[in-house]
């Protein structure tokens, strides 16, 4: 849902009720009400969208837009923006009495959202640079038989290929340092970009930054890669390729050149040169080999670099023009580009006044928690063993006490532990502690000028 569009407060929709067929068995009001009380880190949040480890500017968090979707009654969903919290404990007041479905996040705004019908001039003045990458954007490319909001372990590959490539950009192309991931909680990822830098960027700049990163190859409108290759795509396409030959290629992925038929369709896609020569001797020694997949990729691209590279000759009578050229030795990129290259949901991040799923909320569909994403790791995580509420509340009453005496918080009782943990040491507290070297040297700076005075 684009939530940007909504003019007023509140508005009222009919959509389905908490007993939806998928996940309804992990997901009601009252199991949401015991996560909300217990288990939501409202510290980790309050810490990180402050951006004040020294407690100097408590009106930041102040003018944090939250948004809200409440379901009164079974059935009847009502959405609410600009709701604003002066502090932790006011955030988790209104959060335990209003028991939102679902919490978006905004951005940072001149005044407290809540009062901003008092408000002349009531406009953003920061936030972070966010992407939304979702399964539903591959379902051209998925052969594994999940579309839209299903998934499965095949397709869920493509969701690791984006945040390595996302990630990896993001840091040597644009400097930034506290990224944070997050696992939707159905079918996608969330990146959150929070250094100072990012959260500043002007509109026009997000847009710039997310077009960066956008890669269209659309043949009805003769959109290709360029030749050669930006050094962004090269290193994409190095990071790429070995997951594509493994996850794409063979029949435990998606098949691609798994069957004849699925080869056949192919090879049809080169350009006509290629398909004319390298093409149609593949599909005649290919059917007789029993090499595997990844050895008829090799195989392959050997042919098409030897017959199309920059020192091979055409073994044709007819020339080959140097665009049909590129085109041909552009084609194993966009294969597999098409196939593994992140899929953004572009409009998310163009704009600061975007709306954009909180992190550690929890999906109504499958009940299962947003929880952070180890990107060292990410090759590891597994979606379908993210906990669910009736999960986790099954872990809260199972638990014993080691006797240690150590005063532990409720989702330090529970499989929460392996996702909230990781994420303070890796992310938090980094960025507390660089946050406080900024301050400190800030007032070090106003020390200075003033002595000199």
């Amino acid at each position: 849902m684009d939530t940007d569009n909504h003019a007023d407060e509140t508005v009222a929709t009919n959509q389905s009720s908490t007993t939806a067929t998928q996940g309804a068995h992990v997901f009601s009001p009252e199991l949401l009400k015991m996560y909300y009380t217990r288990l939501f880190p409202y510290d980790f949040m309050h810490t990180w969208l402050s951006y004040d480890p020294l407690g100097k500017e408590p009106q930041l968090f102040s003018r944090r837009e939250f948004s809200f979707t409440i379901e009164p009654v079974p059935g009847e969903e009502i959405y609410i923006r600009y709701q604003s919290f002066s502090s932790e404990q006011e955030l988790k007041d209104a959060i335990v009495k209003k028991n939102p479905r679902k919490i978006d996040i905004g951005a940072i705004f001149s005044h407290p959202p809540k009062d901003k019908n008092a408000i002349q001039n009531f406009t953003t003045t920061q936030r972070e640079l966010v992407f939304d990458i979702d399964l539903t954007d591959y379902d051209e490319v998925r052969r594994c038989g999940c579309t839209g909001a299903k998934i499965c372990p095949v397709c869920w590959e493509f969701m690791n290929m984006a945040v390595k490539v996302m990630d990896e950009g993001l840091r040597q192309d644009f400097g930034f340092e506290k990224i944070a991931w997050f696992y939707s909680g159905r079918r996608g990822v969330h990146a959150w970009v929070c250094d100072e830098s990012a959260r500043m960027l002007s509109n026009e700049a997000r847009s710039a930054v997310a077009n960066y990163f956008e890669v269209s190859l659309n043949k009805k409108n003769k959109e290709s890669l360029p030749n050669p290759l930006h050094p962004m795509l090269a290193r994409a396409r190095d990071v790429l390729e070995p997951m594509f030959v493994e996850s794409v290629l063979p029949a435990s992925g998606h098949g691609l050149l798994a069957t004849q038929e699925n080869w056949e369709e192919l090879l049809d896609t080169m350009p006509n040169a290629a398909k004319e020569t390298v093409g149609e001797r593949m599909k005649k020694e290919w059917p007789k080999s029993a090499s595997a997949p990844e050895e008829k990729w090799e195989e392959l691209k050997k042919h098409l670099k030897v017959v199309f590279g920059s020192t091979g000759k055409v073994k044709k009578s007819k020339t080959v023009d140097d665009k049909e050229k590129e085109a041909i030795q552009n084609w194993t990129t966009e294969t597999i580009f098409k196939f593994t290259y992140p899929r953004l949901d572009i409009n998310v991040s163009k704009m600061q006044n975007h709306l954009l799923k909180s992190p550690f909320c929890v999906h109504p569909k499958t009940g299962r928690v947003c929880v952070p994403i180890e990107v060292e790791k990410v090759e590891e995580f597994d979606p379908f063993q993210v906990p669910t509420l009736d999960q986790l509340m099954t872990e809260l009453d199972s638990f014993e006490d080691d006797g240690s005496g150590r005063k532990l918080k409720d989702w330090q009782k529970t499989s929460l532990k392996g996702y909230f943990e990781p994420f303070r040491k890796q992310f938090l507290d980094p960025l507390q502690s660089d946050l406080r070297r900024v301050a400190r040297a800030k007032a070090e700076e106003v020390a200075a000028v003033t002595a000199d005075f």
